[in-house]
């Protein structure tokens, strides 16, 4: 057994070997098919058009050695990249603020301590790659400089990409333009979307609303981390990549999606709860298991469990969430 998974992540003592094993097995038969559906779809041309077609088969998965690409051409990142040729070296070699550079080196040991390659004895060490992604991004996006959270992504996309330049494109894409004001100093955009989950929660499975209600847990507590690091560290890696596929190319509401498959079939579980820090940690448990680590037909449930929601429904909802919370700032 390998105590290493492939993207360097070491697994944990309690590690299910053997009901992994049974789902990769299956789920190396879908990866190669895809892979050669993706190999005619990009003809050695390396380059997709948004359409259908292509929704529809990152819906069902890029295989790992396309994953890079066309996170690159649907976010948008490589257009960016390729209309500002040297920017992201020119932000390496300018002045430093030095408070920013401060933050970023605190969180480097703190940046997946379970994941060999970003160990200080590692070659390559990881550590160095993020942190200069981090610190361009920082003097690049002013206004939100660095913020706990952003170091999980960037390690993510470094991770996949294997590219400094284009994991600093991908990441300016997810914050700049794909997650509303999530990491912005006021987290506005992140507060805002814990409340829409709440309405979309009243509104799709209202007895778990309910429940949440009556024993005050607030929103913010048991799904801040979803949002904030993009279910990095909550759910298995290979889910977390199959949701990003979904996330560069249809933006910010496949996180509602996630979500609300992941309390939607655990409603009953949930509804079991008798006290506060039970529900906090049923909300823990359902993100663990065969249900989430079959990452093939978690992604199908995510596009039919929690029905219509459309961005029209989300944008509404946003609205009346953001100025809730500025009459009561």
């Amino acid at each position: 057994f390998c105590s290493v998974d492939p993207y360097g992540f070491e697994r944990p003592e309690d590690f299910d070997y053997a009901s992994y094993e049974a789902f990769f097995s299956r789920y190396l038969v879908v990866l190669t098919r895809r892979a050669i559906k993706w190999s005619k779809l990009l003809k050695g041309n390396n380059s997709v058009q948004k359409s259908l077609k292509v929704k529809r088969y990152i819906r069902k998965g890029i295989p790992n050695e396309h994953r890079a690409l066309i996170w690159m051409i649907v976010s948008g990142a490589q257009a960016n990249m390729e209309q500002n040729p040297g920017y992201y070296h020119r932000l390496l070699e300018g002045e430093k603020n030095d408070k920013l550079v401060e933050a970023i080196k605190t969180d480097m040991n703190r940046t997946f301590p379970d994941n060999v390659k970003f160990r200080k004895t590692a070659d390559p060490c990881l550590q160095h790659t993020l942190y200069n992604v981090l610190v361009a991004y920082g003097h690049h996006n002013k206004a939100v400089g660095y913020c706990q959270g952003m170091n999980f992504i960037a390690g993510y996309l470094i991770l996949i990409t294997k590219n400094e330049e284009e994991s600093f494109w991908l990441l300016d894409a997810l914050i700049g333009r794909i997650l509303p004001d999530y990491y912005s100093p006021a987290m506005l955009g992140l507060k805002t979307d814990q409340e829409v989950l709440g309405e979309l929660v009243k509104m799709k499975v209202p007895a778990v609303a309910e429940l949440m209600e009556r024993h005050g847990v607030m929103w913010t507590l048991v799904v801040s981390r979803w949002f904030i690091c993009l279910f990095i560290d909550i759910l298995p890696v290979e889910t977390v990549l199959r949701i990003w596929d979904c996330l560069f190319y249809e933006g910010s509401k496949i996180i509602f999606r996630v979500a609300l498959t992941l309390i939607k079939q655990h409603q009953a579980f949930i509804l079991e709860a008798t006290n506060f820090p039970d529900i906090c940690d049923r909300f823990k448990q359902i993100t663990k298991g065969t249900f989430v680590t079959e990452c093939h037909s978690f992604m199908q449930k995510i596009f039919t469990d929690p029905g219509s929601l459309s961005m029209a429904t989300i944008n509404k909802l946003r609205e009346t969430c953001r100025e809730k919370l500025l009459s009561q700032g």
